[in-house]
């Protein structure tokens, strides 16, 4: 192998340079929240256009999040990173300069675009940089710890700026660190690439797109056209056509985008569910909660930012608790442990109204904050369970896109949900009406406290040996690469060209 120059062997700089892309790209899916009035209130706006300026990005996040790991792993992880932050560079400025929510919601989808550049395949770049095994989990709570600050700062950051110099400047932000990001990536990143990949799949990733699409159009739109339209049916009959199509053509490659026989894990299967209602709450509560505070409550954005820093502070502060619960006892008592609170805090939520003294949200946000901070880590561990080493990076993709596909679902109920689709004002009915989806929520904990014990039964050991056996025989994609996420320690490190 090639002795690389020193400026590549720096690994915890490269480590820092991959969370900068992780800071922004997640930050922007909670930044935004705070600024929905605002934005609202400039373009005489519908929830549902509020909506579609938070779905619209975490839905290309999730539509495209395995193409572009694989796509990495194919033609370089160095050179895909750079080109996601140039696209989401770009949309952080257009988005900036956007005159109405369809070209707004238009530029958060390109955002979206070279998001999902960035998260999986800076991942990928970590497995390939850090091989020493103590050194790699490391390095990845670093990265899961970022997750937190970006969540629990977002929405102040976000009020501040929204407060002191308006809305657009939440994607200016964006700008100087994604530039920095791409400099820094070029002097600093090396080049690597897998020794095994897979092949393209341009039908599923297609029914993908067309499945989350329309279930969440469906949603979304459905109070504005009405739940027994033809629009409405049309869009849920499309998205289960989709499925439907999904299943026969993925089970018919050697190679699918989305395996189905992962789903007869039922540890892969109960990790994916806990991650889209996790999410769901998650999503569904920041969009309500930022409407709750400014329209009902009066606060300015600022001040809404911080009510909301309790969420994040307890996520950040939950989540290494929880991958030291899973190292000791395994994923049951985190999982467990993260639903009661997630579940205490949704309670808590009925009871919230228009002068609710702050102490009591205080309270009600750190326990739902606490719950999302246990529940998140053992995700990725349970939804590998049992698989061949060569499929792990496959599951754990497939994870990865059930987070962002639940916060999609979850701001499209927020909507529907609470019957604020005519206007973005939050009227005086808008707490009683927002406690259909707190009822939603407790239901969401209830689920993942059952998959808690599910995950974690006989039966789902005996379905993991299953698993094992079927996917074990199976050739491993040929092509140069290897699957970072399953370990990265195959992974070559190559001199950039022309240097």
């Amino acid at each position: 192998m090639t002795t690389l120059p020193s400026r590549y062997q720096h690994k915890y700089g490269i480590l820092a340079i991959c969370c900068m892309s992780l800071f922004i790209a997640s930050m922007d899916a909670t930044v935004v929240n705070v600024a929905l009035p605002s934005i609202g209130r400039e373009f005489h706006s519908t929830i549902s256009g509020l909506q579609w300026t938070i779905d619209g990005y975490t839905l290309v996040i999730a539509s495209f999040l395995m193409l572009s790991g694989s796509t990495a792993d194919r033609f370089g992880r160095r050179r895909i990173f750079q080109i996601g932050l140039v696209v989401f560079v770009t949309g952080s400025l257009l988005c900036s300069l956007a005159p109405s929510i369809p070209i707004l919601v238009a530029c958060r989808m390109l955002q979206a675009i070279g998001g999902s550049m960035l998260n999986p395949v800076a991942l990928s770049i970590i497995s390939a940089t850090f091989t020493d095994g103590a050194q790699r989990a490391k390095a990845v709570g670093v990265w899961g710890a970022v997750v937190g600050i970006s969540t629990g700062f977002g929405p102040l950051i976000g009020g501040a700026l929204t407060d002191s110099v308006g809305w657009r400047s939440i994607f200016w932000i964006n700008i100087p660190i994604g530039l920095a990001a791409i400099v820094l990536t070029f002097a600093f990143v090396p080049e690597s690439k897998s020794d095994t990949v897979r092949r393209f799949d341009p039908v599923g990733q297609l029914l993908v797109i067309v499945l989350l699409g329309t279930v969440v159009s469906g949603l979304i739109e459905g109070p504005r056209f009405g739940w027994g339209s033809p629009a409405t049916i049309g869009l849920f009959a499309v998205g289960a056509l989709a499925l439907v199509l999904l299943r026969h053509y993925e089970s018919k490659r050697d190679d699918p985008l989305l395996d189905f026989r992962f789903f007869t894990s039922i540890p892969f299967s109960s990790a994916i569910a806990t991650a889209v209602f996790a999410f769901a709450a998650q999503g569904a509560f920041i969009f309500v909660t930022a409407l709750y505070l400014q329209e009902v409550r009066g606060f300015s954005p600022f001040v809404a930012g911080l009510h909301l820093l309790p969420l994040g502070l307890a996520q950040l502060v939950a989540a290494p608790i929880s991958g030291r619960l899973v190292s000791s006892s395994g994923t049951r008592r985190p999982l467990a442990l993260g639903a009661t609170g997630l579940g205490a805090g949704a309670i808590l939520l009925l009871f919230v109204g228009g002068t609710t003294p702050t102490w009591f949200l205080v309270v009600t946000y750190l326990l739902l904050g606490a719950g999302l901070g246990l529940i998140n880590p053992p995700l990725t561990n349970t939804a590998v369970s049992g698989m061949p080493r060569n499929r792990s990076g496959a599951a754990a993709g497939v994870a990865s896109t059930s987070r962002q596909t639940g916060v999609s679902l979850g701001v499209a109920l927020a909507g529907t949900l609470t019957g604020a689709s005519a206007s973005a004002s939050a009227g005086a009915g808008f707490v009683p009406a927002t406690h259909a989806l707190w009822f939603v929520l407790i239901g969401f904990a209830a689920v993942i406290l059952v998959l808690a014990f599910l995950a974690n039964s006989a039966a789902a050991k005996r379905s993991t040996d299953r698993i094992t056996e079927l996917l074990s025989d199976d050739p491993a994609p040929a092509g140069p690469g290897a699957d970072a996420d399953a370990g990265g320690d195959r992974s070559q490190l190559t001199r950039p060209a022309n240097r």
